[in-house]
């Protein structure tokens, strides 16, 4: 990782009233991370949550609203079961000893997805982690876990159909805002830039509505050695950018 002094240099370079509102991160690479230093994969997975501390005092420190985060997917239990049992008890392990962090950051954490699925103490820990910084005003930090945008999209038209069939709402009422308001993120702009890091080129059923007009930024370094110098090179290549949101 690149000294402090650079990562000040690096930060200059951005324009703070172009800064995004709204920085999506799909976290990728920890197992290839791992196997390409002769690692067992928790550490590659214990690595990535060091990245994701690094990224996320980097975003508070910016100034920027909201970081959402693709933690764990519904497509994740297909692992193998030894994996997925050691991704539980790291999400148990961040939730306890990352709080104090983030806590000094000033960071609320929300977690999105069908997280209540997961076993007691994941789910639990991840009730006190926002339970315990629900007073924080900076940055809000979004958890997607057990996640699945189709899940989600699934969701909320199911929740929108019965609300019609109530009467609660009328059918030509429905329309994109509409759709919004009943997704996870409802409350939040949608994502200005999603980061990938590990080299993949794919959204991964990952906030499929939220980003239809959202700039992608892809990189080929893995998610652990993402630190705070590869997150402002990617807001800076999301500066140069012309948004045009479908228009000429």
């Amino acid at each position: 990782m690149t000294s402090t002094g650079t990562i000040t240099a690096l930060a200059g370079q951005l324009d703070s009233a172009r800064l995004p509102r709204h920085v999506a991160i799909i976290m990728d690479g920890n197992r290839r991370w791992a196997k390409a230093n002769g690692l067992p994969t928790i550490e590659g997975h214990r690595r990535g949550m060091v990245a994701l501390r690094h990224v996320t005092r980097a975003a508070s420190d910016l100034g920027i609203p909201a970081l959402t985060v693709y933690g764990f997917s519904t497509e994740n239990w297909r692992r193998d079961s030894t994996e997925i049992s050691l991704l539980l008890d790291l999400c148990v392990y961040f939730a306890q000893n990352e709080l104090a962090e983030l806590c000094r950051n000033n960071v609320r954490v929300n977690v999105i997805g069908a997280y209540r699925a997961l076993p007691p103490a994941s789910r639990e820990a991840l009730d006190g982690l926002m339970e315990r910084t629900a007073g924080n005003t900076g940055l809000l930090l979004n958890l997607a876990v057990n996640y699945s945008a189709r899940s989600e999209l699934e969701r909320a038209v199911s929740a929108i159909a019965h609300d019609v069939a109530a009467g609660r709402l009328a059918p030509d009422a429905v329309d994109e805002a509409l759709i919004a308001s009943y997704l996870y993120t409802a409350d939040l702009p949608d994502p200005d830039i999603l980061i990938r890091p590990g080299g993949e080129r794919r959204l991964s059923n990952f906030l499929l509505y939220q980003v239809a007009y959202t700039e992608l930024v892809m990189s080929d370094v893995l998610w652990p050695d993402f630190g705070k110098d590869e997150f402002v090179r990617a807001l800076i290549e999301f500066q140069k950018r012309q948004r045009r949101f479908g228009g000429a």
